[in-house]
């Protein structure tokens, strides 16, 4: 096995930082930088994954959060890895207790355990079976994301070593580590910073860069082979937004909102409300087409649907505007081969509910479904493929080449013996209101599940969700069933 691989998927562990680089000078810090931060992993240059870490200050110490997800194939090998993760250290941040949900290759794990100053007590839980173990050690061991604050901790002299023990989660080892100082130079981008270097990998360098405020800024293995480097949110949006929607892919693990107890018999539920918690305030709630959204609380918001959500008229802002019928960017409801299927599919069909019907179902036959993006309603008229984005925007295409006015939007659904994950599906403005319309799972109207989040197609409307992927947990308050 390529080793390269094996360290990109330890990377999605190591880092925290920001995207911005202080002009503070270099030296100690008494207190972890506390806020979320985001990192793009990339080899050879090529976007292949993300990470993202919060630190939250306790009353005797800290607990750090992180989440990601790696894809990568270098000749005939690949690999892929999603992570969850959350640590408890101390002030001075040795570990106390882990938690640890890892997929490598569609095989998952879960390892949790606690330090108890002579030995670490671990539970290590696989293809549903659970095993205990216990690793004796003398002195402190650290987790992975902390391994770059150490020096900062203590002395930033240039010549300086430090050895530690590390925690390694993936081979349920404690590891020794050494970590030099090797002063002031510039990243691969040229900005100034705080060079360090460890022996986390044999045979290969680990560079890390460290900034004023004591943040990871970008870190290098195998001479910038590997590179991970703090970004700003609106960097990784559009990325993350596009893996989150190809529910089958590697961010399944790092999007999915399991609920408890799950819900059952879906295709039988009239109506849902749903607690949302760590939701983004600068978020929209849409209403209408079946669903009312409010906020509760800080952070907290309700939505209903279905029999439970509160009957509203329309308003004249909630009225199709005449954008709604036009072509736009990927949706070619001008296109020749758009405006002759839709017509031939509904022409003898009279009322406009019954012609929406017809091009979802035809939508949902046409298209195979995929993980990959089928791209543009043309492009994926003729590819015949897609995931739930390219079903949306073709069935967007249809309808409005008939001028029935349909919009492309997004949220969650849930997906039965799993939970919510992010999907996109369309609303047609039908009689005298908004339905949805989802033309991945032939559902119009869709099912009550369907939770909206987001409307538009472009990169920049997808983008948003970046602020709660991945954070928030949602509680099942009452069901209606028919």
């Amino acid at each position: 096995m390529n080793v390269l691989l094996t360290f990109l998927v330890l990377c999605l562990a190591l880092l925290s930082g920001t995207a911005v680089v202080s002009a503070a000078p270099f030296g100690h810090i008494d207190t972890l930088p506390l806020s979320e931060r985001w990192f793009g992993i990339y080899l050879n240059e090529e976007r292949v994954g993300f990470y993202r870490q919060n630190i939250e200050k306790l009353a005797d110490g800290y607990r750090i959060e992180g989440n990601g997800s790696i894809r990568v194939k270098v000749m005939n090998y690949s690999r892929e890895a999603s992570l969850r993760e959350t640590y408890v250290v101390s002030q001075g941040l040795a570990l106390k207790v882990f938690d640890i949900e890892q997929t490598v290759n569609g095989v998952s794990s879960h390892v949790s355990g606690r330090a108890n100053g002579s030995a670490l007590q671990i539970t290590h839980e696989l293809n549903g079976k659970a095993s205990d173990k216990s690793l004796s050690y003398k002195g402190d061991i650290y987790p992975w994301p902390l391994l770059n604050y150490y020096p900062l901790f203590r002395s930033v002299n240039r010549g300086a070593v430090y050895k530690v023990q590390l925690f390694d989660p993936e081979e349920l080892k404690i590891k020794d580590i050494q970590i030099t100082v090797l002063g002031e130079d510039k990243t691969s981008t040229g900005k100034r910073a705080l060079k360090l270097r460890n022996t986390l990998y044999p045979f290969v360098t680990n560079d890390i860069w460290i900034d004023g405020g004591g943040d990871t800024v970008e870190e290098s293995v195998r001479d910038g082979l590997v590179i991970t480097r703090a970004e700003r949110p609106e960097a990784l949006g559009h990325f993350i937004s596009n893996w989150a929607l190809a529910k089958k892919d590697l961010i399944y693990d790092f999007s999915l909102v399991p609920i408890t107890p799950p819900l059952k018999e879906v295709q039988k539920l009239a109506g849902l409300a749903i607690e949302i918690h760590n939701w983004n305030e600068a978020l929209p709630l849409f209403q209408g087409a079946g669903q009312q959204a409010v906020k509760v609380g800080d952070g907290r918001v309700l939505f209903k649907t279905g029999t439970l959500a509160a009957a509203t008229a329309i308003s004249a802002s909630e009225q199709p505007s005449d954008t709604l019928v036009r072509p736009s960017a990927k949706i070619e409801s001008d296109a020749p081969e758009i405006v002759t299927t839709a017509r031939r599919l509904t022409d003898k069909f009279p009322r406009t509910e019954e012609k929406a019907k017809v091009l979802a179902a035809w939508t949902a036959d046409w298209l195979y479904d995929t993980v990959a993006d089928g791209g543009s309603a043309v492009e994926s008229f003729k590819l015949k493929s897609g995931n739930c984005q390219t079903h949306a925007r073709l069935y967007t295409a249809l309808a409005r080449a008939i001028g029935i006015p349909t919009r492309f939007v997004s949220g969650l659904v849930y997906l039965e013996g799993k939970g919510f994950l992010y999907h996109s599906w369309a609303e047609s403005f039908l009689g005298n209101s908004w339905v949805s319309v989802d033309p991945t799972y032939n559902q119009l109207p869709a099912n009550v599940t369907h939770l909206k989040f987001l409307e538009g197609s472009l990169p920049e409307d997808m983008a948003p969700v970046i602020a709660i992927i991945g954070r928030i947990k949602m509680t099942v308050l009452a069901t209606a069933y028919r």
